[in-house]
């Protein structure tokens, strides 16, 4: 992807962060016109969201108002002047939402988990200038995400994003969908001109932890936020335990801090040398150790073929584990962190015995 054409942010001359916010769905013409000239009475949106096809888990359930709510979501732009944005999911809803003046299309995550879904509208969106979103698979895969995304982009779109919205998990935690940082890190690590955006709703299902989640995207650099708002969220026909209200919104959002990328601070910058200067140093001892431990799992697994032993012994990775995460906690690591880590590094152990146990005898 040519990262240099993947920017959003500042399309519409904000400072970061560019906040989306509206209803989840359309529900009347009321509802629209009301939530939106309330979000433009804070002072804070950026745009107006709302979803106006609704793909839900089962049927029955409100599925959105369709071309009806469209039309609302367009009154609502010329009430409040600000852009609009929906979700599309195929090339149909791609063409009304050009005909009604949407602005900003996105791209939800039971569309994008779907290559032939997201080729279908790559395809309607072919010589159009229109600014494009693509949120996260509902299943952890970085493969499939940027895919959505270059389909998008060799369609010729020129403003493209990226928004974390979460990931599905059949193991309930805290949140709705669970944020899998690292995913979106290492998103923005492969496509560097990427603009990340995050959906705190989505991600945490409840609005209690939205503004915990918008600080925590915001620390990550993210350019952007879309918080779900609605006048009266508990009367919500779709996801009202994670809406909020305008006015909630705007104490959210102030609460916030927004922190630079960089400074022209001297000190600052001389300082963070230092540090990091120290940091590759560790890094460097830390390679030379890893290095040499995989060389002596090298001997062990000579030392058990000769022998005819079993690699794996549980016996032995019980005991690391144990002695190792309680070593890290009295150092100050985090018990997931050290665990994470022994598990990789157990991974590749085995990978480097079974490697020996599978070499074929040299013949003299």
């Amino acid at each position: 992807m040519n990262s240099a054409s993947t920017t959003i942010s500042g399309t519409f001359g904000k400072q970061r962060p560019f906040v989306i916010s509206g209803p989840c769905s359309a529900e009347t013409e009321a509802q629209m016109i009301t939530t939106a000239k309330l979000l433009a009475a804070t002072g804070k949106v950026d745009a107006i969201r709302a979803g106006i096809w609704k793909p839900r888990t089962r049927p029955g359930q409100f599925e959105g108002a369709g071309l009806e709510g469209l039309k609302w979501l367009a009154m609502a732009k010329q009430e409040t002047g600000l852009p609009i944005t929906t979700e599309v999911a195929n090339a149909g809803h791609v063409e009304a939402c050009l005909k009604a003046g949407v602005d900003i299309l996105w791209i939800g995550a039971r569309t994008t988990v779907n290559p032939f879904s997201v080729q279908e509208i790559a395809d309607a969106l072919k010589g159009v200038d229109i600014p494009v979103m693509v949120k996260n698979p509902v299943n952890p895969d970085l493969e499939l995400w940027m895919g959505a995304l270059e389909r998008i982009e060799r369609a010729g779109i020129k403003k493209i994003a990226a928004i974390l919205r979460g990931f599905s998990s059949f193991e309930k935690g805290p949140f709705r969908n669970a944020p899998m940082w690292d995913l979106a890190i290492e998103l923005k690590t492969r496509i560097p001109g990427l603009e990340m955006f995050c959906d705190p709703s989505h991600i945490s299902g409840n609005r209690e932890l939205i503004g915990m989640i918008s600080q925590k995207a915001l620390d990550l650099d993210m350019a952007g936020l879309m918080i779900e708002s609605h006048p009266n969220p508990d009367a919500a026909w779709s996801d009202a335990r994670q809406q909020v209200t305008p006015s909630a919104l705007a104490a959210l959002l102030d609460a916030l801090v927004v922190r630079s990328v960089s400074t022209d601070d001297r000190s600052f910058k001389d300082t963070l040398a230092v540090l990091r200067d120290q940091i590759d140093q560790i890094d460097d001892e830390i390679m030379q150790k890893m290095a040499n431990r995989m060389k002596i799992s090298r001997q062990i697994g000579q030392y058990k073929k000769d022998n005819n032993v079993t690699i794996l012994q549980v016996s032995r990775w019980e005991e690391i584990v144990h002695t190792r995460v309680s070593l890290g906690k009295a150092m100050g690591l985090d018990e997931g962190f050290t665990r994470d880590l022994l598990r990789l590094i157990h991974h590749e152990s085995i990978q480097v015995q079974t490697k020996v146990m599978n070499e074929a005898a040299v013949k003299v």
